[in-house]
């Protein structure tokens, strides 16, 4: 049985990790496009490209990693290595130099886009074997989850309402604020080692080939399908990402009444919703673990993104936002509903890793690692595509100096493209989750 302090420890470097993945699915695009002058259809090829390559990469780490030796095991000398590259990655990317024209700014941030990715997938891959070497207790996994995401909710405050407070509206001000945060991505993820440095292990390296390796994961029909729909799922949470920023600098505005006034007035009005929706994702923790419990983990998920759905629809409702109060609300309970999609299937998938070590008695966490972020990455990968092609229909102004006159029809195609698109994805991912994937769920446990 692990300690309350592995488990906490294990969660500590999702803080770490989420302050990458707000910056590469909150801040990139709205970046590229409003401070280094590039069109919104490029941005999103960028943005693809990059993420598009960090997909290709995640296998074949997986693959090392299982098959690694170290005096310190199979996992920690890559997640150790992987931090420092994406610390350095994320810092350079946004230090592009002045004056180059908007091809060349693209070409900077794609390349150290590209490197701080391969730091990243240094990271999470081997990371995210660990949950399934250090227990195969369920509950013990739902409860490291909770902490994880507890963790990465932290992590998402920290970037998401940190960052663009202290970046201001300069592109100065974004190469400031991610160097001063960048720090805490290698101490926290430094930190989960240190924590989990006694934790069990699976030292053995796995000896079989890629190809069937790849294959003992596939075999495994239920993950399989588990990872799809956990695409499915976040390609709709990555739309939303990909245009938040510029949604609070088009779509909202602050009239200079009610309590958060004062608090979008210090932070900024991106700053403020992105605080409420991580005290939502933090407080819903402990209710998504007791659902699990109560109700089973895919009946929970199934709940969480229903609820979802119902949120998008109110804000849907109160766009454009002349106020923040009512707003600032749906956005806490968009955080709540969110806590689901970032807890539950965390917690399911390592359950699936048990079924192909009992049945192979082979240890290959790390390419089952590998494959359940191909879904989430190829999905994170083709948001921002998607939202710049959207908005590039819709006829959108790319801009390098800040927020420029939009026309009503961009503005309507924008507010669409983060509510009624993710809650349609949404809708598709549940249909499939409990036609597709609870029926083998049950005939595994029905066999066991």
């Amino acid at each position: 049985m692990l300690s309350m302090g592995q488990k906490a420890g294990w969660g500590l470097a999702d803080m770490g990790v989420n302050v990458f993945v707000v910056v590469k699915q909150l801040l990139v695009f709205t970046y590229l496009t409003t401070f280094l002058g590039v069109p919104p259809g490029a941005a999103g090829v960028v943005t693809f490209a990059v993420l598009g390559f960090d997909v290709i990469t995640d296998p074949i780490v997986g693959y090392w990693s299982d098959r690694s030796t170290s005096r310190w095991g199979r996992r920690m000398p890559w997640i150790a290595l992987g931090v420092l590259i994406l610390a350095a990655g994320i810092v350079a990317m946004f230090a592009v130099p002045q004056g180059m024209g908007w091809q060349a700014n693209a070409l900077w941030v794609t390349a150290f886009f590209a490197l701080a990715s391969i730091g990243f997938t240094f990271v999470t891959i081997p990371y995210g074997a660990m949950a399934g070497e250090m227990t195969q207790d369920p509950t013990e996994r739902s409860t490291m989850m909770a902490f994880r995401m507890t963790f990465a909710s932290l992590g998402l405050l920290t970037a998401g309402a940190l960052v663009p407070a202290l970046a201001g509206d300069t592109r100065e001000g974004y190469a400031r604020a991610v160097f001063l945060v960048a720090p805490v991505i290698v101490l926290t993820i430094w930190g989960m080692l240190f924590a989990t440095r006694r934790a069990p292990t699976i030292p053995t390296p796995a000896t079989q080939g890629f190809v069937s390796v790849l294959r003992l994961v596939l075999e495994n029909r239920p993950f399989a399908i588990l990872t799809l729909l956990y695409g499915v799922f976040t390609l709709g949470v990555a739309l939303i990402a990909a245009g938040l920023q510029l949604s609070a600098l088009y779509l909202v505005t602050d009239d200079g009444t009610g309590a958060l006034s004062g608090l979008a007035g210090a932070l900024g009005i991106f700053s403020t919703l992105f605080a409420m929706f991580i005290v939502g994702s933090v407080i819903s923790q402990p209710i998504w673990v007791l659902a699990s419990r109560r109700f089973g983990k895919t009946t929970a998920l199934a709940l969480g993104m229903l609820a979802y759905i119902a949120v998008l629809l109110g804000i849907r409702a109160v766009l454009p936002a002349p106020t923040l109060g009512p707003l600032a609300g749906l956005f806490l309970l968009a955080g709540m509903t969110n806590g689901a999609y970032q807890q539950v299937p965390w917690a399911m998938y390592p359950d699936l890793m048990d079924v192909t070590r009992r049945r192979s008695g082979t240890a290959i966490e790390g390419a089952f690692s590998a494959v359940w972020l191909f879904g989430q990455k190829v999905a994170n990968a083709l948001a921002p595509l998607l939202l710049g092609l959207i908005l590039s229909v819709a006829g959108w102004r790319a801009s390098d100096s800040g927020v420029v006159d939009q026309t009503p029809q961009a503005l309507a195609t924008l507010e669409i493209a983060l509510t009624l698109v993710p809650a349609a994805i949404f809708a598709l991912g549940i249909v499939a989750l409990w036609t597709l994937y609870r029926p083998r769920v049950r005939d595994i446990a029905s066999h066991r």
